[in-house]
């Protein structure tokens, strides 16, 4: 019997499981996927040392048809990334979804963009205001401190602006806006009063405070590998930080290759009690109990574990007596790029490969109702130089003086930006069990059916005419512009689908992330956001677990779970 069993180990599960072993718990972290090791990294590897030049095979890329719509993919990476032919789900024809997965010890956190951004009070106020969705049962005052908590622990380079819409964290200093972002930012802000171009707020070390040192991590090296791992572990991932943080506690219990078929509970109690397991490998089964259980599988592998605990007290799923389990899933609108090449740049260069770039907070409908659509959207971007050392690799033919000319010969500046636009929630968007079909562990697929509303097609139409604008304003000649979103999922920020809310009849999870109907159950992951916003979701899970946990443990001390 455990104290507690966390089910995933990615970001929120990482962070689930050090809160509740620092307060002495004994924890067991349950993760589907395999171990990873050092050795499992390629961040040192040179371009030449790739296998197929970075690309993966083409033989192979049959098993990744979802996977490779992913920028992060090749051959480098393919072992974070799961093989689609062994995961499979299905979707409607005409309603595409691309769940991009990394099913191993870690999770999602060892590939993340590590762009780090607070919601905002209008955020956890917006759907109460516009009468859409759950209200989220909390407000901004009540996740700061675990903003804090979380930024501190984690290093969160950024810039303190005083902007309501993008509130300011616990930063390590800012990776600076080079020379064109700062003229970009300087045309932008002069043209378009109320929009900031900021340093991009990521997890990245720009220095490391003496308790990162201690957990035995480095300053960013500005290599841009991140998606490869990190041998510096100057990014925040659950394989550097919150896992090594929950052993040395010697309270953690880590059980890799264990699929859960569902969660026990007791109807007599209204407690759940412990956990079913498949090995991946053996397919044979394990049950383990827990006085609570915190699932953090993800916002799809969530809801499917729910839906599969299905009993005589919940015959719709565990937790689901309001039937929103699966219901009012969400992305973020995604790939809306605009690119320009400017010739009046100054004629300078940069050192090394910045983890980030800019960032353009929201600044439409801040306050009140301005647009012919709802909620916002913010742009995220960089200005690089075209030519440098870059441009020759792995150019052949080129040596000696040659190839030392054609590295100092610089080309003009490039801007790439796109919006990353509000979701609304919609009951209707939502994941199912699959009928029939069912896995090789015999387990039913999930089935993913949601697409865009007209309130998302106008703010793709508002994204792409204000990214226009602001390149030319900036005196960049436009030569590509995306003019529909990418498909559904592809931003990897799915969420919503057992949301928080204030109403048992409308969500599923209380103020402490816990459910409803079956209070020794919390979930932390991307299932309980009960909107989206249209910053990266990542540290609002991180703070939300770690604050559940904070609750947990308050209440198995007065008894009460």
């Amino acid at each position: 019997m455990f104290d507690a069993i966390v089910i995933g180990s990615g970001m929120s599960g990482g962070i689930a499981a050090k809160e509740l072993c620092e307060r002495g718990l004994k924890v067991l972290v349950l993760e589907r996927g395999g171990d990873v090791g050092p050795g499992q990294f390629t961040d040192h590897l040179q371009p030449w040392q790739l296998p197929n030049g970075g690309m993966i095979a083409e033989e192979q890329l049959a098993d990744y048809p979802v996977q490779s719509q992913c920028y992060a993919l090749s051959s480098a990476t393919q072992q974070f990334f799961v093989k689609d032919t062994d995961h499979p789900y299905t979707t409607p024809a005409d309603q595409p979804f691309s769940w991009i997965r990394g099913y191993h010890k870690g999770g999602r956190s060892i590939m993340w963009g590590r762009q780090t951004y607070r919601l905002s009070e209008m955020d956890f106020a917006a759907n109460a205001r516009d009468g859409i969705g759950s209200d989220w049962p909390i407000r901004y005052a009540d996740i700061a401190p675990w903003y804090d908590h979380i930024e501190r622990f984690i290093g969160v380079s950024g810039s303190m602006e005083g902007l309501p819409q993008l509130p300011d964290g616990e930063f390590l200093p800012p990776f600076a806006l080079n020379d064109a972002e700062l003229q970009f930012k300087a045309s932008v802000e002069s043209a378009f009063p109320g929009r900031n171009v900021i340093p991009g707020r990521c997890a990245n070390l720009s220095e490391a405070r003496e308790h990162h040192i201690e957990q035995g991590r480095s300053p960013c090296q500005s290599r841009s590998l991140c998606e490869r791992g990190c041998m510096f572990k100057a990014y925040h991932s659950s394989l550097n930080t919150s896992l090594p943080a929950a052993e040395r506690t010697g309270n953690l219990t880590m059980v890799t290759d264990a699929i859960v078929e569902s969660i026990i509970q007791d109807p007599a109690t209204n407690r759940v009690t412990g956990v079913r397991v498949i090995d991946r490998n053996t397919k044979v089964g394990t049950t383990y109990e827990a006085k609570v259980i915190f699932s953090c599988a993800s916002t799809i592998g969530t809801a499917s574990i729910l839906l599969q605990s299905g009993s005589d007290a919940f015959p719709r799923g565990l937790a689901n007596g309001s039937d929103m389990v699966g219901r009012n899933i969400m992305d973020h609108l995604y790939g809306l790029l605009t690119v320009a090449t400017f010739e009046t740049m100054p004629d300078t260069y940069y050192f090394g490969r910045r983890p980030t770039g800019f960032y353009i907070p929201r600044y439409r409908n801040l306050n009140g109702q301005d647009s012919d659509y709802l909620r916002g959207y913010g742009f995220q971007g960089g200005v690089s130089r075209a030519g440098g050392p870059g441009a020759v690799q792995g150019q052949p033919g080129l040596m000696g003086e040659e190839l030392k000319t054609a590295a100092r010969d610089l080309g003009p500046w490039r801007l790439v930006f796109a919006g990353f636009g509000e979701i609304l929630p919609n009951p209707e968007n939502r994941v199912t069990l699959h009928a029939t079909q069912k896995d090789q562990w015999g387990l039913p697929v999930p089935h993913i059916a949601c697409s865009f509303g007209e309130n998302e097609r106008k703010l793709a139409a508002a994204i792409q005419a204000d990214g226009r604008a602001m390149a030319e304003a900036a005196g960049g000649r436009v030569i590509a512009s995306m003019g529909e979103p990418m498909t559904m999922g592809l931003g990897i920020h799915e969420m919503g689908t057992a949301c928080m809310g204030t109403d048992p009849s409308k969500s599923v999870l209380n103020k402490w992330n816990q459910a409803h109907e079956v209070p020794n159950l919390f979930i932390t992951d991307g299932a309980a956001m009960a909107s989206s916003g249209c910053q990266n979701p990542s540290l609002t899970y991180m703070a939300l677990s770690a604050r559940a946990a904070d609750h947990a443990v308050q209440l198995l001390q007065e008894g009460a779970l």
